[in-house]
């Protein structure tokens, strides 16, 4: 029985995707003590009211004696919000069924714990794995203090992502792009190196699948950037420039925010995007900074469309730099989570085996 209103919840929670960060995805129903649906919610965004309340707000007296399931352990720490454990003892609820125990040391299993001394019924682990994978950036930062990442790229059949000329439009169909749109919405910021600015003048949008658009960031050391370029243009989406401490800030472009890291390094800017409050984070980037970012622990999983198109030349682009390796027991070895078709093109999903 409760399996059928977990599912519920996690569909709820999964309409935020992209919008709750440094916030994890939240949903909640409520169930009168006859065991029918009187309320329902999602956080739909930092700063608004979490799950919990909303659905309880919607139930109104129809909760007392009820039942809340909701996806993730109820907060209890005044945050922007006040504690939710306050709401559901107000509202008189009897039972809370809970999918996943939340680990910010701010809450940590006092949630539970504050229910369960107010004699309420707590049940905790329904959909665990569930919740868990639809919190995974969420609970990527907490415990890494880095946001997850998500390197994508598309590839022709003989793994080129360029001609030896540099040409690469298009190597996937529309149907591919069209996902990449969706793709981006989800994150919560968009990051490609000075080359892919030189290179290809990205616009790096969902095409308007998301407002406010993700945050588009440039990692470039030196500052050598064209003065016009798409990513500029903050009025469509907002951009970051950071950089290393040996750029010259004065060459930073117009419109852009600017950032200096201590070291100009994957790791470094993930760490910063962490404390502005991104959960996830998507590569777009060259395969020099792609290496880079693997090597640096900035990459959780691969996201790859294969075209069925043979490209050819040795010296044609592909993926991924120099990882470093001279022998395959050293190759890093991951799994695939999953394969589906994109019109002609084809998906691949990889996940890291650390």
């Amino acid at each position: 029985m409760w399996e059928l209103w977990m599912r519920r919840a996690l569909a709820l929670a999964a309409l935020a995707q992209g919008h709750t960060s440094p916030n994890p995805l939240v949903g909640a129903v409520v169930l009168d003590p006859r065991g029918r649906l009187v309320g329902e919610g999602f956080h739909a965004r930092a700063g608004d009211a979490h799950a919990e309340v909303g659905a309880l707000r919607q139930a109104g007296d129809s909760a007392r004696g009820g039942t809340l399931v909701v996806t993730l352990e109820p907060c209890c720490h005044h945050g922007r919000t006040p504690p939710c454990t306050e709401a559901v003892l107000r509202a008189g609820i009897r039972r809370v069924v809970i999918a996943l125990e939340d680990p910010d040391p701010r809450v940590d299993g006092g949630g539970i714990r504050q229910l369960k001394e107010a004699g309420l019924e707590v049940i905790s682990g329904v959909l665990r794995e569930e919740a868990r994978q639809q919190n995974q950036a969420f609970l990527h930062r907490l415990r890494t203090g880095r946001p997850f990442g998500v390197l994508k790229w598309a590839m022709s059949l003989d793994g080129r992502t360029a001609l030896p000329n540099g040409a690469s439009q298009w190597i996937s169909g529309p149907p591919a792009r069209d996902w990449v749109h969706r793709l981006r919405s989800g994150m919560d910021a968009v990051v490609v190196g000075g080359g892919t600015v030189r290179g290809d003048d990205p616009l790096l949008t969902s095409r308007g699948r998301r407002s406010p658009e993700p945050l588009r960031v440039v990692l470039s050391r030196s500052l050598d950037l064209p003065e016009q370029a798409q990513l500029w243009d903050i009025g469509v989406a907002p951009t970051l420039v950071a950089h290393g401490p040996d750029a010259d800030s004065q060459r930073l472009p117009a419109g852009p925010m600017g950032l200096a890291l201590s070291a100009c390094e994957p790791i470094q800017l993930m760490e910063a995007l962490a404390e502005r409050g991104c959960n996830q984070v998507l590569w777009e980037c060259g395969p020099e900074l792609a290496s880079a970012a693997i090597q640096q622990g900035c990459v959780q999983e691969i996201a790859a469309v294969v075209a069925p198109k043979l490209m050819g030349g040795t010296a044609a682009r592909t993926p991924l730099g120099d990882l470093g390796f001279s022998a395959m027991d050293q190759v890093l070895q991951g799994g695939w989570q999953s394969c589906e078709p994109l019109g002609p093109d084809w998906l691949l999903h990889w996940r890291s085996g650390t």
